[in-house]
């Protein structure tokens, strides 16, 4: 006989090593009636492991609308489900948030029970001060998309006007590009800690520049699993002292920008706005004239 209430009950679980699962979170699975699973063939391995017997729905994230409006159907009934991830905690960058929200919103009984998580696992063994971070999720796989939001970030971290720990999840076949964007982005030797494998038999950190990092994994034949990465962004990592004027000469030297898109990066960078980078970049010392043609954020000749 279950002594759980009636409610949703938000269950973590092992992000590699199947020890890594509270008491608790054993009792719940026990306990409840049913089990609301990410991927039902990774669950039933879990359960399995732990001889525990329950069913089994599918809930991921084409599913999580419709599964929310059933799990509500269901605890009024008097029910009680248990929701998992494949691995750690429902909701963190997982299917989740939307059943939690639904369920809360009728007024039911929501409960957390506690477990492993990927970022703060990453985080605590990063060797990196830790009192102040952002966790940040996966970042676009579009390579524009996520050069843009990295630089969205940097303006963040020139804004605060102190260093950010930033925690990213990545994919294997992303890494390289992402590592690239980052050393373009904070710069080469910009601290960079990526955690693989956690809690498995090949767990795995690698410490230093985003470069250097990126290298190590660039040399090998393949690289495998799921990872997270730590980026230490300082406002001047990659500037420094530059100037404005100098910031936009270098974006349009070294990665062949044109003078509008340097400008709108620049600001980007600084946190500044285009305007007033603009402003700067006319003031700057022996700058070609324009003819009256520039425009702030716009190109020579532009409307």
């Amino acid at each position: 006989m279950t002594d759980l209430a009636p409610g949703l009950y938000l269950v973590g679980t092992p992000i590699g090593n199947l020890e890594d699962i509270t008491l608790r979170a054993l009792r719940v699975l026990r306990g409840v009636d049913r089990v609301l699973c990410e991927d039902t063939r990774e669950t039933a391995h879990l359960l399995a492991h732990y001889e525990i017997q329950a069913p089994m729905q599918s809930c991921d994230e084409h599913k999580e609308h419709a599964c929310a409006a059933d799990a509500v159907a269901r605890i009024q009934a008097g029910e009680r489900l248990a929701l998992v991830t494949d691995a750690g905690l429902p909701g963190i960058s997982d299917p989740g948030p939307r059943v939690a929200a639904a369920v809360a919103a009728a007024g039911l009984l929501v409960v957390p029970v506690p477990g492993a998580n990927a970022a703060l696992t990453a985080l605590v063994g990063s060797g990196l001060m830790a009192e102040r971070f952002l966790f940040c999720g996966f970042l676009p796989s579009k390579g524009g998309a996520r050069r843009t939001e990295l630089e969205r970030l940097q303006a963040m971290v020139v804004a605060g006007a102190e260093p950010l720990l930033l925690v990213f999840y990545e994919a294997p076949h992303r890494i390289l590009e992402m590592l690239e964007d980052v050393a373009g982005v904070w710069a080469e030797g910009c601290p960079v800690v990526l955690a693989r494998e956690l809690t498995k038999l090949h767990e795995e950190f690698l410490r230093g520049g985003a470069a250097e990092v990126r290298a190590q994994l660039a040399a090998r034949e393949r690289v495998r699993g799921e990872m997270v990465v730590l980026v230490e962004a300082r406002a001047s990592a990659k500037t420094g002292d530059e100037s404005i004027a100098a910031l936009v000469e270098r974006l349009m030297k070294d990665e062949g920008l044109s003078e509008k898109d340097a400008l709108k990066r620049a600001a980007r960078e600084r946190g500044m706005g285009k305007s007033e980078v603009y402003r700067e970049w006319t003031r700057r010392p022996g700058r070609r004239a324009c003819g009256g043609t520039c425009r702030p954020g716009g190109s020579a000749g532009g409307a």
